[in-house]
This record gives C-alpha cells, structure tokens and sequence, in this order.
C-alpha cells in the first residue's frame, strides 16, 4: 500500500493533471483535497483532449474511486456540467465519485462579489478567475458558509440563505450600487442541484481513511501550485486555499502519517497567470515564443500565461515546504529549439529603505530564500546560470537514454542542485509521451 500526493511545485499549471491521470493506472482511489473550478487539469489520450476543474483526473480510468474532498469549494452548477459533459463523452460518473459532505458550496453572490472585488482594485487586481472562490472562502472562515449537506436540508437551507442575502444585498447596493439578488430564484435554482448531487454527497473523511486501512493506493490530487498557497505563497497575489501538501491533511482528514510519497511537479520552465512578482519572467520574444510553444494559456479561463526561466529560489522554498520525495518534469520539449537555456540560481535585491547592511554600504544583497514580502520580491533581479541547449526533439521520447547528451545534463543538473530525484519526464502532451524512471507507488511499495 502506497498513498502519493501531487503537488505543484511553481505557480500552478505544471502538467499536474496529466501527472495525476499517468499515476492512477496504479492507483486505486483519487482524492482531490483544495481548491474549485478556478483551476483546469489538462489530459491529453491520444488526440482527445479532456480539461477538467473539480472532478480528479482518475475519472478517465475505469474502476477507480474519485473522492471531492472537504477542503474544495463547490460551484454545484460548474460540476452538474463537468459531470455531464464526461457522461457525453462516455465516460462514467457515477457510483465512482464521492462528494464530502463537508465541502463548501459556491454560491452566486460569491462570484458577483469576486468580480466587483477585483474591478474596485483597479491597476491593483490579484488577477483572480472571477469564479467565486475567494469569497466562498471568506464565508467559509467567517462561518457562514454553506457547505455540501446543506443542501439536502430545505429548510435550513432557506432561513440562512435568507439571512445571507440581508448581508450581500446591503453590501451590493452600498458599495457597488448593483442591484438585488432574489431569494426564491436562488432557493429554487439550488434545490434542483441539490436533488441531482445528492446521492454523491458522503462522509469521505471516513471513506477514505477506510480506503486507507484497507490497503488501497491512494492518489491525492491538488490544484494550482505552492507559489499560490495561501500561508507560503506570493501573497497577496495567491490562490485561496492550501495548494501545498499540508493540504491534503485539511482537506481530506488524512493524517500526515499517512503518506508514504509527494511528487512535486514542475515545468522545464516557469509560468504564472495573473499579477504579482516574477522575478524570470520574459517580457521579449522568447516569452512569446515558449507561450506558444507550450501552449501556455489557462485551461479555464483561457487567459495567456506570463513566461520565464526556471527558478530555483522559489523551487527551494517549494522543496522546503513540501519535502518532496521525488520530481515530475514536464514541457521538457518546449526548450528544443533553445540555443541557450537559464536557470535563476539566486536574486539580487537592492533594498530602497536602506534597511539591511549591504544596501547600508550600497552593494546589492544576494538572496537565495524566497522573500516573504512580494513588495521584496518584486525589486529582485535573477541571478542567472547558463546552458547550452540540445537543439534535437525530445517530444514524445520514452527512454531517458534517447533523450540528447545536452538535455539529460539539464536534467541531472535541476536533480543534484535541488537535491531530489526526477523520477518522471514528461516529453509531450499525450499520456504516453512520458519518460518513467521510477514509479513513486512501485518504489514506496
């Protein structure tokens, strides 16, 4: 028995969907422990394309469990969706997936809010999906949430769905000037959810320890990355929930002594959607040509994602939080055509406060942790090392003894500096174009 989780190791989009659909062949259960459908998990079969957003990448194998954990909020409307489009492509959703009763449910006031939040801030915007999941957060700490089984109870439902809206009514016409939401047509909308996903709503903290117990492999399955955990990422510019592996204790009531394995995932490269600080981005040609390349846009949204080099101060902070046991690389093939390849050793930051002892005697200060504050680290500079590039196709090789002399030398160097082993090279988009050079539920067994 072997429980693995997946973990974004940059700022989300890593390829963790297909790492997660490659690794539930030996798997039995998939667990998905954060976030909702802000995220986008892309599975490529043959030519088929498949994006999903809550539902885990396990769906796509026949005869494995597929469990919506407690940490994760719920656009009820978004997963009824998810759940048929699959049925539509013939893939079965049914006695297969499990709800936690627990989960938190996204409601329409959640996403109205997220989108006048983000126009308020102007030039200033976090640079959010407008789905609502902040705000279905912020009920959820402020104890006013609605979670999962709520719904099966009408009544209850109602009254504090009524006292729910004296608030955001109040709020929407004072601050935003906008107009009212209307009770019944929310009530009435949300009991025709709650009649279709009821009979996958469970207890699935007690479901899955008892998977656990049982002797089956268990899968946990993450979205977005640890550079947008809410406690160790760029915040403010984060996602609202724990992306990195203290996750899955939360939101899933699995206990730390459970698992055996983390897979931290990362790009050959680096990306990130939406505001904040990076300190490698490209903002010339070369960003635009690895963005098309790597097909770098969102699988929600569609939104282009913001390129650059590989970074290791922010992986070290990665590896620091996570304790990964082994790395998936992927887009390896994306750097092919490079006739020169960077990686971000360490920053260079000039402090404008004068607060340290280096910019005291007007040198720049050498940082090799990652700042806390992004006010910091958007004043840092990279520090580069460089490489030459391999100049061959690596898309879709499947032995790490055909990949070129220059690319495998990429490989070994990311391996022995950050002193984890890469265990999975992803080469391509399909679920076949992988390298495997271990197998983290085989070599944990």
């Amino acid at each position: 028995m072997s429980n693995i989780v997946v973990v974004g190791a940059q700022w989300g989009d890593e390829g963790k969907g297909k790492i997660v659909d490659l690794l539930t062949e030996s798997a039995h259960v998939v667990a998905r422990y954060q976030g909702g459908h802000n995220a986008g998990h892309t599975v490529m079969i043959k030519n088929e394309k498949y994006v999903l957003h809550v539902i885990p990448s396990g769906v796509l194998h026949k005869g494995k469990t597929c469990i919506i954990g407690n940490g994760v909020v719920i656009d009820p409307k978004s997963l009824i969706e998810e759940i048929e489009g699959l049925k539509d492509r013939k893939i079965y959703v049914g006695k297969n997936l499990f709800i936690s009763g627990g989960a938190h449910v996204i409601m329409p006031y959640h996403m109205l809010l997220d989108g006048k939040n983000e126009e308020s801030k102007g030039p200033k915007k976090i640079g959010t999906t407008g789905r609502g999941i902040g705000p279905a957060y912020v009920d959820k700490m402020s104890r006013v949430g609605f979670r999962m089984l709520d719904l099966l109870d009408t009544n209850g439902f109602r009254e504090k769905l009524k006292a729910n809206l004296a608030d955001v009514n109040f709020l929407l016409e004072k601050k935003y000037h906008s107009g009212k939401l209307r009770l019944e047509k929310i009530y009435s909308e949300y009991m025709k959810y709650a009649e279709y996903l009821s009979p996958f709503i469970t207890d699935t903290v007690v479901l899955v320890n008892k998977f656990m117990e049982s002797g089956k492999d268990v899968l946990f399955e993450g979205a977005q990355g640890t550079l947008l955990d809410i406690d160790h990422g760029t915040y403010p510019y984060v996602t609202s929930s724990n992306a990195s592996v203290g996750g899955v204790c939360t939101g899933l009531g699995v206990s730390p002594k459970r698992i055996d394995g983390i897979v931290g995932v990362m790009k050959a490269y680096t990306t990130r959607v939406g505001g904040g600080p990076f300190p490698t981005e490209l903002k010339d040609k070369l960003g635009e040509d690895i963005r098309l390349k790597g097909g770098e846009y969102g699988a929600t949204t569609g939104r282009p994602r913001r390129c650059g080099w590989l970074d290791f101060v922010s992986l070290r902070h990665a590896i620091r939080i996570n304790g990964f046991t082994s790395i998936a690389l992927t887009k390896l093939d994306v750097l092919d055509d490079l006739d020169t390849i960077k990686i971000c050793m360490s920053y260079t930051y000039e402090d404008p406060y004068k607060r340290c002892e280096c910019s005291k005697k007007g040198i720049a200060c050498k940082i090799t942790d990652m700042p806390q504050d992004a006010r910091v680290l958007e004043l840092c500079g990279p520090v580069y090392k460089e490489f030459k590039g391999w100049k061959a196709n690596t898309e879709g090789v499947k032995k790490l003894k055909d990949l070129p002399k220059q690319a495998r030398a990429y490989i070994d160097f990311i391996s022995e500096a950050l002193n984890v082993e890469i265990n999975i090279v992803s080469t391509g988009q399909r679920r076949d174009e992988v390298v495997i050079v271990k197998d983290p539920f085989k070599s944990n067994a």
